[in-house]
């Protein structure tokens, strides 16, 4: 009889993500001097905001700021709907390094695959070299912690004309992560452990109000957000009685 061997163990629920497998030195020792810590969200629509729903950094900066009782930590926001790393890339001068940030969070990946049908969409191809262009700019030029985070894992992102893109390019962020040594939010894999482990429905996966099927809704943004600042926050140090808020 076949099935699932007696010695394995079923799914874990809630489903947990993959942690980081790297430290976060420049945030870390921000958090540890209680010094101005800066941290820029880099990406498309899921940072910049969709429909109404408040973004994953305006929520992460919330979550940080009352675990260390700091006003002084922000999450700036530096997302611009429909871009993608080649374009990101070249504002990353003005809009990142500028602010001098610790730590910049860089989501990609979607359009580059949401876009193909259109007029000069970004490729794979310069989706990935601007991608490994602007790790070196941030973490060898200018000493700033990375996280990258990959595409989401939603209806529009899986169709029959798409989802070979969206697995490459999936594929191809955790190979540049895995060879640069640069933390990886897997949040496409984290949303398809949502979905068919879970079996949470992509009715409250998606927006309601996005037809095209593509963008996060509030209750997956709220609870990315939450691991997301839990995977940070097992990187750097831990609140001291003192300063965290009970």
């Amino acid at each position: 009889m076949k099935g699932r061997s007696m010695n394995s163990s079923p799914p874990q629920i809630p489903v947990q993500p993959a942690p980081f497998e790297y430290d976060l030195p420049n945030l870390a020792e921000a958090i540890e001097a209680a010094s101005s810590v800066k941290i820029v969200a880099l990406g498309s629509s899921t940072t910049a905001g969709e429909g109404g729903i408040v973004a994953y950094p305006c929520r992460l900066e919330a979550v940080l700021r009352d675990k260390y009782a700091n006003p002084r930590i922000d999450v700036i926001n530096r997302g611009v709907g429909g871009e993608e790393a080649p374009k990101e890339r070249d504002r990353m001068d003005r809009d990142v390094i500028a602010e001098k940030p610790r730590l910049v969070i860089w989501q990609l990946g979607t359009n580059a695959v949401w876009q193909s049908k259109q007029d000069n969409p970004p490729s794979h191809d310069e989706t990935i070299a601007a991608l490994r262009q602007g790790i070196q700019r941030f973490r060898d030029e200018h000493s700033i912690d990375i996280v990258l985070m990959d595409p989401q894992y939603v209806p529009a992102m899986l169709t029959p004309v798409s989802r070979a893109a969206t697995d490459r390019m999936v594929s191809a962020i955790a190979d540049v992560s895995r060879a640069d040594q640069v933390n990886l939010f897997r949040r496409f894999e984290l949303m398809k452990g949502w979905h068919e482990v879970e079996k949470i429905s992509f009715d409250r996966i998606v927006d309601p109000g996005d037809n095209t099927r593509l963008h996060d809704s509030d209750w997956t943004t709220r609870r990315l957000t939450e691991v997301l600042a839990n995977l940070i926050l097992a990187r750097v140090p831990k609140p001291s009685p003192s300063s965290a808020i009970t």
